[in-house]
């Protein structure tokens, strides 16, 4: 297993991630479009806050499924929690362009229809 440091753009939010990365999902919903996002999914104890938990800002809408965390200084969203919609598991949705070790142009990206969620 891959441990990825990764963050914010000004450095205030920063975590390891354990795991390897081949596969990004691109989703079409309102958020990810606007923010470009390309997400890798883990179990959420693959990710480990060096930042308090209590230093990072949230926001949710629709159906409130997904807490996207983001940057309160430079407002830049590394990752997202949820529960997988057919384990009940912990999930962790991270963005792969906040991982400054990923090699973007290797990866397989998978387009997903979250516009019809």
């Amino acid at each position: 297993m891959t441990i990825h440091a990764g963050g914010c753009h000004c450095g205030a939010i920063a975590f390891t991630l354990e795991g390897d990365i081949d596969t990004v999902i691109d989703c079409n919903c309102s958020i990810c479009r606007r923010r470009g996002h390309l997400l890798a999914f883990f179990p959420r104890s693959a990710l480990i806050l060096k930042t308090p938990d209590a230093d990072i800002a949230s926001y949710t809408f629709n159906k409130h499924a997904i807490r996207h965390r983001f940057c309160p200084t430079c407002g830049i969203g590394p990752f997202g929690e949820g529960t997988h919609p057919k384990t009940g598991e912990a999930t962790v949705a991270v963005n792969v362009r906040c991982l400054p070790d990923v090699d973007l142009a290797s990866l397989t990206v998978i387009p997903y229809d979250g516009a019809s969620l």
